[in-house]
């Protein structure tokens, strides 16, 4: 068995888990709706994150973040048009009754618990405070909302929840200083990030680079069977030449068990989400990387003549088979490449590493699966599309979780999302985070795109006249949409292949159709080529 050999047994293993397909923004939901607490007058505000840098005695210490409340007013969105106020403890410290120390501005800081939300906020904005920051008796956030039989409500001072270690914080501060200040602004995102141009361009070039290598093997494949059948040979007997070594055909059967066996694999990630587990997608991440690496620079270096003797010259390796000198050579380094990306994946330019590791993956995929006829890659996409759609949006009514996010993001892990992604940090966004994009994005249109180029070259078809110009535009501008979406969602996960599907697929059934190759492109899939023998048969 050679590299590719090693390669299908783990990618055998690690296939679904490459394909969770969703797009989204990792860092936080800026904005949260509520169905289940209405809005009325008074109490219409959204759900909004906010930062609160702190000062102590004149210097910055530190910064937190916690959520608007329902009620009060909109808080300020630039950081240097918000007041910095001094910091107070209430005393009582549930600020349920009016407090005892006499405040002139202050922000005051209050435990959660003995009395409404709302009540606290009145009695502080009473006090003369000018704005309150309630600490939740949970590591995690809490939505405040309105009482669901109180009046309408008016509360002029903003009002805000911190996590329970961030106010533990707080109040260790106010302990050993008096002068302590706080501001309050929840900056906005920015609609559009430069990230996520990048992002896009990144999926478009990979599958337009797979796609090429994809259709170029296709087309050197058909020239060797062209020559086989030429020259007559005895050995031929008839049979179909099948591709070359290395490849593998998807059937309709496999399309079909991909949503049961991607599925598995989903659920066993949300239920087995750890550190150790990470460890492991790391690991298995790792050697389809290497894999991946070294095949994409055999194919390159060897375009050159200077290694062309070291491409062709192989020995036997145990375990591996036979092996090029070239790709002996060029291990090494990919083994070390992937292993500095394994230790170093949590400094600040890892995604640099993991997205080279993520393209030349996705890429040698593209080069080595295949969906052989349109009815295959119908199949397959349809299958991935309500595949999405059920883990994403469905998932929530019967796990109380989106599955799909819970997953990539790592939750429970300790780790910044699993390695299986492509992400480019969001360079202008005041929140930080990821924009990313799921191997399932890519991989499965990709299939049908890769397809597409191939039937164009082997048909002869101009590249108008052909479907790979149309299904490569309609992918860039699915993804387009799901990006559009994303933002019109105000950052809450997506899956990207409800708008990737119908534009890329749609696009390829509609020319077939139009152009009547249709029941070709469903049935074989490449251009009919008659055997030699059988026109000599008929010639006599």
């Amino acid at each position: 068995m050679g590299f590719k050999g090693v390669f299908f047994c783990c990618f055998c293993l690690i296939f679904a888990v490459f394909l969770l397909s969703s797009s989204f923004v990792i860092g936080g939901d800026i904005v949260h709706h509520d169905d289940v607490a209405p809005k009325r007058p008074g109490c219409n505000n959204n759900f909004v994150l906010v930062k609160i840098p702190t000062w102590v005695h004149g210097n910055e210490v530190t910064e937190f973040v916690g959520i608007g409340a329902r009620f009060g007013p909109t808080l300020e969105s630039k950081e240097k048009r918000a007041n910095q106020t001094r910091l107070a403890f209430a005393d009582p410290t549930d600020c349920c009754s009016n407090p005892k120390n006499k405040l002139t501005g202050e922000s005051i800081l209050v435990h959660r618990g003995n009395c409404s939300f709302t009540r606290k906020a009145k009695v502080a904005e009473a006090a003369g405070a000018s704005a309150i920051i309630i600490i939740n008796n949970q590591t995690e956030l809490f939505k405040m909302v309105c009482e669901p039989d109180e009046p309408d409500v008016d509360i002029g001072i903003p009002a805000v929840m911190l996590p329970q270690d961030a106010g533990t914080s707080l109040i260790e501060f106010l302990r050993n200083s008096s002068a302590v200040s706080v501001q309050l602004y929840s900056p906005k995102r920015p609609t559009v990030d430069v990230a996520e141009v990048f992002l896009w361009l990144m999926a478009v070039a990979t599958i337009l680079c797979a796609s090429y290598w994809s259709a170029w093997s296709a087309r050197e494949a058909a020239i060797e069977q062209d020559k086989f059948l030429k020259d007559g040979s005895d050995d031929y007997g008839g049979k179909e030449v099948t591709h070359s070594g290395g490849v593998l055909d998807i059937s309709t059967a496999s399309a079909l068990l991909f949503v049961v066996v991607a599925s598995c694999f989903l659920i066993m990630l949300y239920k087995l989400m750890s550190f150790w587990f990470i460890e492991v997608l790391v690991v298995l991440f790792c050697i389809g990387g290497v894999e991946g690496l070294q095949t994409c620079l055999v194919a390159l270096l060897s375009c050159f003549r200077w290694f062309e003797h070291a491409h062709e010259s192989v020995i036997k390796v145990p375990l591996l088979g036979p092996v090029s000198y070239l790709s002996l050579a060029i291990s090494p380094f990919c083994l070390a490449f992937a292993v500095m990306w394994a230790v170093f994946r949590r400094v600040s330019f890892a995604w640099i590493g993991q997205d080279i590791l993520g393209i030349v993956l996705i890429i040698t995929v593209l080069q080595i699966i295949r969906v052989p006829n349109l009815k295959v890659g119908t199949v397959l996409l349809t299958c991935a599309f309500f595949y999405d759609i059920f883990w994403v949006f469905v998932s929530k009514w019967l796990f109380h979780k989106s599955v799909m996010i819970e997953v990539a993001r790592g939750d429970n892990s300790g780790e910044d999302g699993i390695p299986m992604l492509l992400k480019i940090p969001r360079m202008f966004d005041p929140w930080g985070g990821y924009s990313i994009i799921g191997f399932g994005d890519i991989i499965l249109p990709g299939l049908v795109v890769a397809f597409s180029l191939r039937y164009d070259w082997l048909c002869n078809k101009s590249l108008r006249a052909g479907y790979f110009l149309w299904t490569m535009i309609a992918y860039g501008l699915g993804l387009f949409v799901t990006y559009v979406a994303l933002n019109l969602m105000d950052g809450h996960g997506q899956p990207a292949l409800l708008y990737i599907v119908p534009c890329t697929l749609g696009t390829f059934l509609m020319l077939g159709k139009k152009r009547g190759e249709l029941k070709h492109l469903w049935t074989r899939g490449e251009p009919d080529r008659p055997c030699p023998h059988i026109r000599l048969q008929q010639a006599e």
